[in-house]
């Protein structure tokens, strides 16, 4: 599997943040013993760990089973709302646990008492109405306050909940709450995004007569625009919570009981159910924060992820709220009604810890210098990272302007079927190198490996596969556990395959260069976009980049690659000759994109992603067919339609 891509010249730059004494190790020199000893012994390793939140029952055996079949902590019965609210309410019940900020300039706040209470008489009604473990509950919710109280309900009663994105179409919602046949759903009247009114409860309306295993629908007030009611099944959250005044005791669930339900569309056109164990995940992502945030009650944090989108639940529904901390809970764009905006939000409320994605960074360079010069950040000392490959220009420019010019950034990687953001520096301790993942945490034991399974050497691209188990990784796919095995455990049995293609460096570092389908093939050569993408961000102007593999007759796949400026005037100049120049001197006469084109905008995901499938399909077919109202801006679709017209000619 021949690559381009190289680590030569690399810098490790070490943190300036200082751990606390919650991380096991304070320095990198301690890293390999902790690590080679977390992967001798997974299932010890883990039960220390789990050692460190409240338990009902103790468990008979810490890891049953190898991969793909195993469970963790035998026997062992938990309750994940209890460890991530009731044990905080009980000692500080007054500190503030989420702060709600939306787009419109609304403000609300709720204490861990408040959070406490509304979850748990919430959980008290479903119970109430026959909910039990086992029972699904659908989610169809954006980022608010009560979202935080409608999944920590569902653990409170072992109730499975099956969180669903809520910029969906109606066919999108359809699809996922038809495969799960929910006798509860939970969703708003309507919710906010750059201004326009995003009316949930009504896309629900459009497909609940299709799904009839509903018996209940219960509507937070949100927007407060008008909504249809049919009585006795919908029911506003607000009216419910005035009539019930009991509060439901957490029930504990045996460890490997399936705690939710979250869809991924993967590599076919059927979204896939994937299922993640509630006491597994809440270990796991536990572990996971403490390690790449060293969070603590003493840190006001913000995740910006989207509700539905797994990055939520791990660093701010679950794994957040199991350390404690105050987390900011926003609603809207960040960057809506001004780019200022997202600076203002961190300042005023002194933000110490953020958890975001590689794009959004980009973005802050794109707005320059003068928002970071006019909200210096003293407070922030931390700015995590999952979601793609953060290339090396953009993290020099966030460590220099953004906060005090001493902020660390730690870029992860993960995904949704890991349930945790598994390859990442640890807070304080690891070196950082701007475009890597980091190492690995302990207690994931992982290879690079060619088409036939063999380990590859350092700086070797390869298939990254994991190769134990850990708490965090899905036991299942919904309604189909033989897909689960054929699709992840066959290619090389015995191990995860991730289908991503990456190397390790020498020092232990994970490099993902794509998706195994995002290498492009350019007669016989092997190019990662990742490079090429990081290359080209590197020309001044540039402000975004996206590479594509075109179909070409003779050399397989030639390079396509797309642009944003950061300033309208820089269209002037010959950006393909740039481009082409800069690949060239890069990577190789290999690498010379066939056509570079300037557009406005990127299309994007909520989480920030840059939709390449999107750039592919309008190139080749002049328009989109699929489904785009999941887009953080569908109104560009048209807008790249027209820009893109013009199709290269391959010769």
């Amino acid at each position: 599997m021949a690559s381009s891509f190289t680590l030569s010249n690399v810098p490790r730059i070490l943190p300036e943040y200082i751990p606390s004494n919650r991380l096991p190790i304070r320095t990198e020199d301690e890293y390999p013993a902790l690590y080679q000893n977390s992967i001798d012994d997974i299932g010890a390793y883990w039960a220390s760990v789990a050692g460190e939140l409240e338990w009902s029952t103790p468990w008979t055996q810490a890891l049953k089973g190898e991969l793909p079949r195993f469970e963790f902590f035998k026997d062992g019965r938990i309750n994940v709302s209890a460890n991530c609210i009731d044990r905080h309410a009980l000692r500080h019940p007054n500190r503030t646990a989420l702060t709600w900020i939306s787009e419109t300039g609304q403000e609300l706040t709720w204490t861990y008492e408040e959070l406490l209470d509304q979850t748990a008489r919430m959980a008290s009604f479903l119970y109430q109405q026959g909910i039990r473990a086992g029972d699904v509950v659908g989610l169809f919710l954006p980022n608010l306050l009560e979202t935080f109280a409608a999944v920590h309900a569902c653990y409170r009663i072992g109730a499975i909940y099956n969180i669903i994105f809520s910029g969906f179409s109606a066919e999108a919602l359809y699809d996922r709450l038809s495969d799960t046949h929910p006798r509860v759903i939970i969703t708003a009247d309507g919710t906010y995004r750059r201004g326009r009114l995003i009316p949930l409860k009504e896309t629900l309306d459009r497909i609940l007569d299709r799904v009839p295993s509903v018996e209940q629908v219960i509507v937070v007030r949100r927007a407060n625009n008008r909504v249809e009611m049919k009585p006795p099944r919908d029911r506003f959250w607000d009216e419910i919570l005035a009539e019930v005044k009991t509060c439901q005791d957490p029930v504990p669930m045996e460890a490997n009981d399936p705690g939710f339900i979250i869809y991924t569309s993967g590599t076919t056109s059927k979204p896939k159910g994937v299922v993640h164990s509630a006491a597994g995940f809440l270990v796991g992502v536990y572990h996971n924060v403490k390690m790449t945030l060293d969070l603590g009650e003493e840190d006001v944090y913000w995740c910006t992820a989207d509700t539905g989108w797994l990055t939520f639940p791990i660093f701010e529904l679950v794994g957040a709220l199991a350390h404690g901390v105050s987390a900011i809970v926003y609603e809207g764009a960040m960057d809506y009604p001004t780019p200022a905006h997202f600076y203002q939000i961190l300042s005023r409320h002194r933000v110490s810890k953020i958890f975001t994605a590689p794009t959004w960074l980009r973005m802050l360079a794109r707005f320059g210098e003068s928002l970071s010069t006019d909200y210096p950040l003293p407070d922030l000392k931390l700015i995590g990272l999952v979601g793609e490959p953060l290339d090396a220009s953009t993290w020099q420019w966030v460590r220099k302007h953004v906060g005090s010019g001493k902020v660390d950034i730690n870029n992860t990687y993960g995904q949704t079927e890991t349930g945790s953001a598994w390859a990442s520096g640890i807070a304080g301790v690891s070196a950082m190198k701007p475009g890597s993942c980091g190492p690995a945490l302990p207690g994931h034991a992982y290879q690079v490996v060619d088409d036939a399974g063999n380990p590859v050497e350092v700086n070797t691209p390869g298939t990254l596969v994991l190769t134990k188990p850990f708490p965090t990784l899905a036991r299942s796919l919904w309604n189909d556990s033989q897909r689960y095995v054929s699709q992840y455990f066959t290619h090389i049995p015995g191990r995860y395959d991730t289908f991503d293609t990456a190397i390790y460096d020498p020092d232990g570092h994970v490099w993902v260069l794509g998706r195994i389908d995002d290498v492009i093939n350019v007669a016989a050569h092997r190019l990662s976009t990742m490079e090429m993408e990081s290359a080209i961000l590197e020309l001044p102007g540039v402000a975004e980049s996206a590479v594509i593999g075109f179909d070409d007759g003779v050399k397989g796949q030639v390079p396509i690659v797309f642009i944003t400026l950061r300033e309208e005037s820089l269209k002037q100049e010959n950006w393909t000759e740039k481009v082409q120049e800069q690949l060239t001197r890069q990577i190789g006469a290999i690498a010379r994109p066939n056509q570079v084109f300037v557009v406005d905008a990127m299309p994007k995901t909520r989480s920030g992603k840059i939709v390449r499938r999107l750039l592919k399909e309008i190139l080749g077919t002049g328009a989109v067919k699929g489904d785009v109202t999941g887009m953080e801006n569908p109104e560009i679709v048209e807008l790249l339609v027209d820009q893109l017209k013009s199709k290269p000619t391959v010769e």
